[in-house]
C-alpha cells in the first residue's frame, strides 16, 4: 500500500528516499483515480523494490499539490534525489504508466 503523503512526512518519505519515488496525486472523488488505483497497488508489487509509491490527496495537501503545479487530477510525478525527472496526468494503462516511469527515470 503506497504511503499517504502530507506535509509533515514529505521529507522524510519522498526527500530523503534512496529510491525514486512516484507520486500518485488524486482525489477521493475522483473517477479515473479511483480506477488508477489497483494499477498502482500492482505496480507496486511488482516494482516496490526499485521504487518507492507514495499518494498525496488533493483535498487534504493542497499545498503539496500546488508546489507541484497539479492543475487536473490524477497526476503522477517521478522524482529521483528529491529532482522532478516527469510528470504524466490523466488515466492511462498499467504499460502507458510504466512507459512513462521507464522514461522518466531512464530504465
Amino acid at each position: 500500500m503506497p504511503v499517504m503523503i502530507t506535509r509533515e512526512n514529505y521529507d522524510h518519505e519522498v526527500l530523503s528516499s534512496p529510491l525514486p519515488v512516484i507520486i500518485d496525486i488524486y482525489a477521493t472523488w475522483c473517477g479515473p483515480c479511483q480506477q488508477m488505483h489497483p494499477i498502482i497497488e500492482e505496480l507496486e508489487k511488482e516494482y516496490g523494490q526499485k521504487y518507492k509509491f507514495v499518494k498525496i490527496n488533493v483535498d487534504e495537501s493542497r499545498d503539496l499539490s500546488i508546489q507541484f503545479g497539479v492543475t487536473s487530477i490524477p497526476t503522477f510525478v517521478f522524482l529521483k534525489n528529491g529532482q522532478i525527472k516527469g510528470k504524466a496526468t490523466g488515466y492511462m494503462s498499467k504499460q502507458d504508466l510504466v512507459a512513462r516511469i521507464s522514461e522518466a527515470f531512464g530504465a
